[in-house]
């Protein structure tokens, strides 16, 4: 339980490795397959982060698929972050809390989790990334950087200018998420990202694993 920033056994360059791949659960994407199972796929191929993300899943869903998660990222040594809800992240025991712009505002989340916990937080600005440092944030996901089918409400691609902006600006760990794919890692790492997040490129590949495996080594090579 726990992987705080700012907890003196957890150094930021731990976060900074363990947020290269970060794979967002979807169901529309997963296609009726087992969640876990595609999770376990993709941890197989190299994910180190996986973020459970559900706008429609019932709590009692929501708990029981983040509890075998849990399990699956820890036999991995993966991180495990909830999108959005607090009460699930800590119901399970997550690695922390990922927020947007209209969720929990980021201060009172940052309140609630305590310092054991990490919170992200997605921005698209530098004020918004400047806000989500002053407020707590242990790490920034600049969303989205390139326009994406996988989130409907994402809006237009920030593009790489503003992603590199936040990152030469940001002290914390920054990732990027919208559009990605192994054609542009190379481009997003340049910038000054330290790692992706992805939801299609893995959730909705038939081979989950080798996609995974792919990406990863498409961010390890861009070093």
């Amino acid at each position: 339980m726990g992987f705080s920033a700012h907890s003196e056994n957890s150094p930021r360059r731990e976060l900074t490795r363990r947020l290269r791949l970060q794979v967002l659960t979807d169901r529309g994407w997963a296609r009726g397959r087992d969640m876990a199972l595609l999770a376990s796929a993709a941890l197989e191929g190299g994910t180190t982060a996986i973020q459970l993300r559900d706008k429609v899943a019932s709590t009692r869903v929501l708990i029981e698929e983040g509890q075998r998660l849990r399990v699956l990222t820890c036999q991995h040594g993966a991180l495990l972050i909830v999108n959005d809800r607090l009460d699930i992240a800590l119901a399970v025991e997550a690695d922390g809390l990922h927020v947007g712009q209209e969720d929990m505002p980021i201060s009172l989340a940052r309140r609630l989790l305590g310092p054991a916990y990490l919170l992200g937080v997605s921005v698209a600005t530098l004020a918004e990334a400047e806000q989500a440092i002053s407020e707590g944030a242990d790490y920034l996901s600049v969303s989205p950087v390139f326009s994406t089918q996988s989130k409907v409400d994402a809006g237009e691609g920030v593009g790489l200018p503003v992603l590199g902006e936040i990152a030469r600006q940001s002290p914390l760990p920054v990732i990027a998420i919208g559009g990605i794919g192994e054609e542009n890692i190379a481009s997003i790492i340049r910038a000054g990202a330290c790692g992706v997040a992805v939801i299609s490129a893995v959730m909705g590949a038939e081979d989950v694993t080798t996609a995974a495996r792919r990406l990863h080594m498409a961010i390890e090579a861009a070093f």
